[in-house]
């Protein structure tokens, strides 16, 4: 199934159209016409059967069939990860983690970390690619970039987890996760979180974790943390 985006769709919507840059797509590229069917989500869980009725490239416009509506999973995941010096590499994160099933990420700035700015709308673009690309239809909710500092002092709920490369006692991730939790899970930049981060996160009731023998690229990290806590609740 090919499965396309559309935020502005609401369950009682009877017809939309799509913008100019999706309907160019939708006609001249995919040569979709009046009476093809696509498949649409709103990112919300719901998925809507549509059928052309005007393919224009400037405002191609559909007609809703059929909607059918998916549940969450019954566990929440957030990972805050800090941005990685190549930009491609959190890309490619972001990418994985919604193709496996993340439901919340946050790029957090540390100390150690090489780069302090993001691009929050080509990481968004990149996101609903990979929601589409794995025919979800729930979109991961993409936080604006914030300091480490602030971020730990906001209140989390659930089961929280530092993931870092101290040679502490830690407890490996896998093995601490109780099943269909909200888990929040820290991971630092390529030069690892300060001592006063991991201090700071310890006050906070974050757990120590590790996710293997192998000391793990920032993006490497993320992704298996990821797989670990969906795998966990499966």
């Amino acid at each position: 199934m090919q499965l396309f985006y559309n935020p502005q769709i609401q369950a009682n919507s009877n017809a939309f159209s799509f913008d100019k840059e999706e309907s160019k797509h939708i006609v001249k590229v995919l040569r979709k016409k009046e009476g093809d069917i696509l498949h649409v989500t709103n990112g919300l869980g719901e998925l809507f059967s549509t059928e052309i009725i005007l393919a224009s490239e400037k405002k191609c416009t559909v007609q809703i069939t059929a909607t059918e509506i998916f549940p969450k999973h019954d566990f929440y995941l957030h990972l805050a990860v800090a941005p990685t010096k190549m930009n491609e590499r959190y890309e490619w994160f972001l990418e994985k983690a919604t193709e496996i099933g993340i439901d919340e990420i946050t790029p957090i700035i540390c100390e150690h970390s090489e780069r302090k700015a993001i691009k929050t709308e080509r990481f968004e673009k990149i996101v609903q690619s990979a929601m589409k690309q794995s025919n979800q239809f729930h979109l991961p909710k993409l936080n604006e970039a914030i300091s480490f500092k602030d971020f730990i002092n906001q209140t989390h709920e659930g089961q929280l987890f530092i993931a870092h490369c101290e040679e502490t006692e830690k407890r490996l991730l896998k093995e601490a996760i109780t099943s269909k939790q909200h888990y929040t899970i820290l991971i630092g930049p390529e030069g690892d979180f300060s001592e006063k981060e991991i201090k700071l996160a310890l006050d906070k009731q974050f757990i120590p974790v590790s996710l293997g023998n192998t000391r793990l690229r920032t993006e490497t990290a993320a992704v298996v943390a990821c797989h670990s806590v969906v795998f966990t609740n499966e």
